[in-house]
């Protein structure tokens, strides 16, 4: 092992290569047993792999920063400006508020039943045909059938929005070949979401149509319309069709953890913090560090960027009593699965809602899942999801 700068461990292999996308944790383990900082020379960063060096650094957002990009290349970070991503305090405030006030648990009542509704409908047509694809047939179908119409992305211009979501995050990894392939798709979603903006095609009373309305009060610009669209709209759908499809190919491989969930549906909100505990939605996001600092007693320069390695973090041995176990009865609640702080997921109780209604007709409508064919990950620097993942679901 070589020493990084001042002293802090070095790694060398790349953690963004396909085989450490679709198996991060050997990769995550060996980087845990380096220290809490370890100098990812590859990449050129500071990465961040245990548990609480990563909750202490969300935390603290006015020494690591996100208002200069959250990625690993310096276009994405500049390609990002405007959105509430890439901004802190008081700005990252007022942004937030102009969305976030429609994701809050009260607002999202309303839509509980609707939601449930849509989620036992995907199920029994699923459990009708019983051999499915668990992305395409039930975790992408309920987001998809949630999501565009809360945000009032146009009805009919809906087919691309998982592939362009993916890639919004794809950029945010190092400017690797899966990165350089994204952009062009980045962009048309950027360039799509302008024209909805500028031609107002959107759905009424959505989050964008009540934008629009500030737009026309001269208290947000048109500019910011269109980044908080795709703020909202790209997270709210990856990070949920992960947790969905990452839970029905848990409960495939461990039948005994299902049998608890349908013996006991009170288990259903830890089944889920447990699912993004154990297959994180995200792996990891920068932070540029604004002044001169330290993490665990390593001297970390102003200027230079920490990666906060949240799927690292919730497999931690020293937080987590035997991690890489998949237990729904743990107390997972304080994973950071959506992040912490200030830059906590905004949209992260309409997953849990959405997670939660498809384990709820799961349960009621099927005995067990078995995995049926090979499964694929998506090849994505960001998002860890399942591309396809073939199951039969068998009920009484």
């Amino acid at each position: 092992m070589r020493n990084g700068p001042h002293n802090v461990a070095s790694y060398g292999p790349n953690i963004y290569t396909k085989s450490a996308v679709v198996d991060p944790y050997p990769h995550y383990r060996r980087l845990r047993r380096l220290g809490p900082v370890v100098w990812l020379s590859r990449h050129g960063v500071y990465a961040l792999p245990r548990y609480a060096e990563c909750k202490a650094t969300l935390r603290d957002d006015a020494t690591f920063i996100s208002g200069h990009g959250v990625a690993l290349n310096p276009i994405s970070n500049r390609l990002s400006r405007g959105t509430t991503l890439n901004s802190d305090g008081a700005e990252h405030d007022r942004r937030r508020k102009l969305v976030a006030h429609r994701l809050l648990p009260r607002a999202l009542r309303d839509l509980a039943e609707t939601i449930d509704d849509l989620a036992a409908a995907i199920v029994d047509t699923a459990a009708r045909r019983r051999t499915v694809d668990a992305v395409a047939d039930l975790a992408s179908a309920l987001p998809l059938a949630v999501v565009p119409d809360l945000v009032g992305w146009p009805r009919d211009e809906r087919g691309l929005l998982i592939d362009w979501g993916g890639a919004t995050f794809d950029v945010l990894g190092p400017l690797n070949r899966q990165a350089v392939m994204s952009f062009p798709r980045s962009l048309q979603m950027l360039r799509f979401a302008r024209r909805v903006v500028r031609r107002r095609t959107v759905l009424e009373g959505s989050i964008v149509d009540e934008l629009l309305a500030a737009v026309d009060a001269g208290t947000v610009s048109r500019e910011q319309c269109t980044a908080l669209m795709i703020d909202y709209i790209a997270p709210s759908l990856d990070t949920t069709i992960s947790a969905i499809s990452n839970a029905v190919s848990l409960f495939a491989s461990h039948p005994e953890q299902w049998q608890l969930l349908k013996n006991d549906p009170g288990l259903i909100p830890n089944a889920v913090n447990e699912i993004v505990r154990y297959e994180s939605p995200l792996r990891a996001f920068a932070r540029l560090v604004r002044h001169d600092t330290e993490i665990a007693g390593a001297p970390i320069p102003a200027g230079a960027r920490v990666l906060v390695m949240y799927a690292s973090a919730n497999r931690d041995e020293r937080e987590w009593k035997d991690p890489d176990a998949f237990d729904i009865r743990r107390d997972a609640g304080r994973h950071l699965g959506f992040g912490n702080g200030a830059h906590a997921c905004a949209g992260q109780a309409l997953a849990r809602l959405e997670t939660a209604a498809m384990l709820r007709a799961l349960i009621n409508r099927v005995d067990r899942i078995h995995v049926s064919g090979p499964p694929t990950w998506a090849e994505n620097n960001i998002i860890r999801r399942y591309q396809s993942l073939p199951v039969t679901l068998e009920s009484a």
